[in-house]
């Protein structure tokens, strides 16, 4: 079935922060950007249509700006988080050692020198998400983040296969 994935508004965080897991909340501009990102959607407001989001703020707010517009439920499920950034969330990238990024780029799919996730375990939650939520009998929005809309769209495992671009509001369709 299709899988509608939404990435977040833009959160209020300072440019060159890596950011990941910490819970951030959405930057001022967060009803317009909301309201764009709704107007800008496939319709989602059939009775049988759901919305399923990660649990962090920056996208429960948009789930829960569309669930009020839509008349849908919302449902949290903690796979669709963005990936664990260990020691490096909240910190601006320019601070994280080179000895450290030099690791993850030599080794990009496996290796996780803050500590946290690999994209490798982000990989492998992200495809369980959307396999259990694919199997439905209908359509599903899922309000998200980049990495987990790289990671459902990534067909390898090297940096260049989860080079997406994906801005913040806008969407992709997948079918399971």
């Amino acid at each position: 079935m299709a899988l509608i994935l939404l990435r977040h508004t833009t959160p209020m965080v300072a440019p060159g922060t890596c950011y990941g897991q910490t819970d951030l909340d959405v930057a001022a501009t967060f009803e317009t950007e909301a309201a764009k990102a709704f107007v800008a959607l496939p319709p989602v407001h059939r009775p049988a249509h759901r919305i399923v989001t990660s649990p962090l703020r920056r996208c429960r707010k948009l789930a829960d700006f569309i669930s009020q517009r839509s008349g849908l439920p919302v449902e949290d499920d903690p796979r669709l988080m963005e990936m664990d950034f260990g020691s490096w969330e909240d910190r601006p990238w320019t601070t994280i050692p080179k000895i450290e990024i030099d690791m993850w780029a030599d080794d990009f799919f496996h290796a996780c020198p803050h500590g946290g996730e690999s994209v490798s375990m982000l990989s492998t939650r992200v495809r369980e998400a959307l396999h259990d939520w694919g199997t439905r009998e209908t359509p599903t929005l899922i309000v998200t983040h980049a990495g987990v809309i790289r990671a459902a769209l990534a067909t390898g495992e090297t940096a260049d296969d989860f080079n997406t671009q994906i801005d913040f509001g806008s969407f992709v369709t997948i079918s399971q």
